[in-house]
């Protein structure tokens, strides 16, 4: 089964040829490229899903490679690992300011590089998908296209640090502190309620603590709702290879190696919180989307694709239950009048206005909507026909006791609504049927004088 792509940079062709084939054994599909400018130009073709790079190539090295990588729109999501015989901290440091996600030195550990690549898959696939998410409601106009932030830009962010050896603790702190707000966590028991009832954009975490399991923290962290999006960097003992790739396959996002370098400590930091700021962006733009893809723009309602939707199931489990289900069709009287007379920003005022008085007075369980126009509706699941006229009556008065006020004040409205109630029949009625109910109701409403509550015929 082939679990990603991966292209692997290399200008040795044993080194292609050894890496091809232990990759090959783990079931990834491999990519190759033995320059700087193949691999750009296979990474913009073929789109892999990681990128193993080599450092020292002639002509354009593995940091220029890594940079234009991230300077692409096609290629800056490809997680990158730099692969090189440097070892130098300054080396490490360079490669991750130039927006590879690990720097791992030659020899390289099989176990640990597989665990890392598919940590790094596994964020990629994640990412993948709410790009996908965001570039569909981008085509269908719901979202604007936003830019994620770039590897050199500086981020803050709130950082949580669990480490119970007091001078690496004060250490790490007094460096992290000079760029973000950190706190410090004295008991690790605590952690898991101190994450969910703070805003944390980091975890820091030791995974050598003396009175607690750290990967097991780490597990719980990443299995909970609450904290699972936070990016967590564990402190690994040098050379204790099997608790690193534990934390990898658990989802830790990232890892140092102590004793810790102050330069790395701040590079990695800045990684994971660049990552989750582009993710939270993410998120937010796919909640939008599917906000925008439900609810009315002007009134904040829900839209009529969703009530019919909403309404379907209610019926249907109707139909299966017995219990019955409501509904009122609401029609601003003289609406037209208020737009010609007064213009339509004080029209929107009163659809706003009115809006928030449906809310107000239907229950939590009733769905309010705008069905378009000066036209509302308020689905009501396990109500009769009795409690729903009364709803509806009291909405009413609510509606036509207190003047409308409009254009910030400066105008007064007095509005009225004509509201038809209509409720489920039997166990074989559908949602269509019962809305063309509500509307005859609503009609001999406008028909007998508006300003009125009137129900289906029984």
């Amino acid at each position: 089964m082939v679990t990603a792509r991966v292209l692997i940079v290399d200008d040795v062709p044993a080194n292609l040829k050894l890496l091809d084939a232990k990759l090959s054994a783990e079931y990834f599909e491999v990519l190759q490229a033995a320059s700087g400018p193949e691999a750009l130009e296979v990474a913009q073709k073929e789109l892999p899903d990681i990128v193993l790079l080599d450092v020292m190539m002639p002509g354009m090295d593995g940091f220029e490679v890594c940079r234009r990588l991230r300077a692409d729109a096609r290629t800056q999501h490809i997680p990158v690992i730099m692969v090189t015989a440097l070892d130098q901290q300054s080396d490490r440091v360079q490669g991750l300011e130039a927006g590879a996600d690990d720097f791992l030195t030659k020899p390289v550990n099989d176990v640990a590089l597989f665990a890392r690549v598919k940590s790094l898959v596994r964020l990629k696939m994640l990412m993948d998908e709410l790009r996908m998410r965001e570039s569909t409601g981008q085509r269908i106009g719901l979202v604007e296209p936003g830019e994620p932030e770039g590897p050199s830009c500086e981020i803050k962010g709130r950082v949580l640090l669990l480490d119970d050896r007091e001078i690496s603790c004060r250490r790490i702190a007094e460096t992290l502190a000079e760029v973000h707000d950190v706190a410090v966590l004295g008991d690790p028991n605590r952690l898991l309620s101190v994450v969910q009832d703070n805003r944390y954009d980091l975890i820091v975490i030791s995974l050598s603590l003396q009175e607690v399991d750290g990967l097991r923290l780490c597990s719980q962290l990443k299995s909970l709702d609450a904290t699972r999006n936070i990016p967590v960097l564990a402190l690994v003992e040098e050379g204790d290879m099997p608790r690193l790739v534990r934390a990898l396959d658990i989802g830790v996002n990232d890892y140092l190696l102590r004793p810790l370098d102050r330069s790395e400590l701040l590079a990695r930091c800045k990684t994971q919180l660049r990552h989750k700021r582009y993710q939270d962006q993410l998120r937010q733009t796919v909640q939008e989307s599917l906000e925008a893809a439900i609810t009315d723009p002007l009134t904040g309602l829900y839209n009529r694709r969703y009530m019919t939707h909403h309404l379907g199931t209610l019926v249907a489990q109707h139909n299966e239950t017995g219990k019955p289900v409501s509904l009122l069709v609401l029609d601003i009287d003289y609406f037209k009048p208020v737009n010609d007379t007064h213009g339509h920003a004080v029209g929107d005022d009163v659809l706003k206005e009115f809006a928030r008085r449906m809310q107000a007075n239907v229950r939590g369980v009733d769905l309010a909507c705008r069905m378009g126009g000066e036209e509302f509706v308020v689905v009501m699941p396990d109500t009769d026909v009795a409690l729903a006229y009364s709803i509806a009556e009291r909405l009413r008065q609510q509606i036509a006791d207190r003047a409308f006020a409009a254009a910030q004040g400066a105008v007064e409205l007095k509005i009225t609504v004509s509201i038809g109630v209509a409720a489920t029949l039997g166990i074989a009625d559908d949602a269509s049927a019962l809305l063309e109910r509500a509307d005859q109701a609503l009609y001999r409403a406008k028909r007998e004088g508006r300003n009125r509550v009137v129900a289906e015929a029984a």
